[in-house]
């Protein structure tokens, strides 16, 4: 079931977290997850050229948390609690980072997701993340 579409997801990212405008866009949603597109600038990059470790955790969180919310709602208060992530090889210089990732479990507490990252047209995961989000319990309408 999806609850916000890509469009909504982009709107989202907006209107609450301004300062990553431009940065990250939605390719697809997908029957698991979503596929989540870091536009690489010359922030992003480290000595050497290549994509930095922080810009590629920024992504996988990122890419995870509107996983979650394209699920249940925007949620601005659901939170990382845990993250574990292995840099396996550089980004391909000059190309954006794709983050395809897959819930694996979706509780009304907790969220559990996998992250695979690739350099935009390549096929070697460049880094995996396994991370934990806690969902914030439902307000009551009253």
């Amino acid at each position: 079931m999806v609850a916000m579409n890509e469009t909504a997801l982009r709107e989202f990212l907006v209107s609450d977290f301004p300062q990553a405008d431009g940065q990250y866009r939605v390719e697809r949603l997908t029957d698991d997850g979503l596929i989540l597109r870091l536009v690489v600038d010359h922030m992003h990059l480290r000595p050497g050229g290549t994509v930095s470790g922080p810009a590629m955790f920024g992504l996988a969180d990122v890419a995870v948390y509107l996983a979650i919310l394209s699920r249940i709602g925007p949620e601005a208060l659901a939170v990382t609690t845990n993250c574990s992530i292995d840099f396996m090889r550089k980004p391909e210089a000059g190309r954006d980072v794709l983050c395809d990732v897959r819930l694996l479990k979706l509780g009304r507490r907790l969220a559990v997701a996998e992250a695979h990252l690739t350099s935009d047209g390549g096929s070697e995961i460049v880094a995996r993340a396994s991370m934990t989000y806690s969902i914030p319990p439902a307000r009551d309408a009253g």
